[in-house]
């Protein structure tokens, strides 16, 4: 499949793909939700809004939410693409831990061309997803059967991580967090309790730690009934 795309100012590209990634995590996108994202200032972000409408990349309904036109969503798709494949590349060859990897993908995204990408695609041999469990667009994935939240997972049962969404790679230290207690796509853990306030105590690998309610929201993971009958 072809995936050329015209090449785009970095800046254009970076909304682009954080419209794209708002809309993916459920999110309404507005705004004041791309300036938090981006961590630039409203002014800034209304001022790129306006430059991106111009240029027929964005379209703004009656509601003040920002949606992607064909366009848009071509270049969206290209970076995210290109960001999710450099994540899979600096993790699984480079080695490099998920908070290394996702930062520096923020980087390369912008430089990769059309001839690398194919090579990456390549190398990886084709992978469906980041090493945080979000599709790579393009390839073939499927979302997982009985995908539900963590905090929808019934305390006693196991399950098996799929999917860290992009919202979560945002939020300072999560990353780290996730990956020091093996909360990672493909592992196998436990709900050992539920908190009212939304608060889970997991086991993955034999660590029990504590989960906060708004990561337990958010990590997808699908029943693994089988694994809590030993």
């Amino acid at each position: 499949m072809d995936y050329e795309t015209p090449e785009h100012h970095p800046a254009f590209e970076e909304y682009s793909e954080t419209i794209f990634e708002l809309k993916e995590d459920g999110l309404p996108v507005i705004q004041a939700r791309i300036a938090e994202r981006l961590e630039v200032s409203r002014p800034a972000v209304s001022e790129m809004i306006k430059r991106m409408e111009a240029e027929g990349l964005i379209k703004i309904d009656t509601k003040s939410h920002i949606q992607l036109t064909k366009s848009g969503l071509r270049l969206a798709t290209a970076i995210v693409r290109r960001h999710r494949l450099a994540e899979r590349f600096l993790t699984d060859v480079l080695l490099l831990s998920w908070a290394e990897a996702h930062h520096e993908a923020g980087k390369w995204e912008h430089v990769i061309s059309q001839t690398v990408e194919t090579a990456l695609i390549g190398l990886l041999e084709n992978p469906e997803t980041c090493p945080h469990g979000n599709p790579i667009p393009g390839s073939a994935y499927q979302a997982p059967k009985g995908n539900q939240t963590l905090a929808e997972t019934p305390v006693g049962s196991s399950f098996k991580v799929s999917r860290i969404p992009e919202e979560l790679e945002f939020e300072p230290g999560q990353l780290e967090f996730l990956e020091e207690f093996g909360l990672m796509p493909g592992r196998i853990g436990r709900v050992e309790t539920a908190s009212p306030d939304g608060t889970l105590t997991l086991t993955v690998n034999g660590k029990i730690f504590g989960l906060s309610a708004f990561a337990a929201n958010r990590i997808l993971a699908t029943p693994e009934a089988l694994n809590s009958s030993h």
